[in-house]
């Protein structure tokens, strides 16, 4: 069985966004640290809400852009483009 929850690492201890429903107290975990996905938006020269509007604005494409067969333009870098 496989639980995946969200957590925040500090001070040497992993707090959890949520309690996971059904594991026994005393089982064993294994921690990944990703690297966070915060996007500056000043960088961006967009303020929150123009943010949230670009996110729904593209939410329709999510579907398609996260299928597996999309994966083939993951490497766009290796096939450089010619003119003929």
């Amino acid at each position: 069985m496989l639980t995946s929850v969200a957590g925040i690492y500090r001070d040497g201890r992993i707090e959890l966004k949520e309690n996971p429903t059904n594991v026994p107290e005393g089982t064993w975990v294994i921690v990944t640290f990703v690297k966070s996905s915060d996007i500056d938006l000043k960088a961006q020269a967009i303020d929150p809400e123009q943010a949230e509007v670009l996110r729904a604005s593209l939410s329709a494409f999510a579907e398609d852009w996260n299928s597996p067969e999309m994966s083939v333009y993951d490497n766009y870098r290796a096939f450089p483009i010619t003119k003929r």
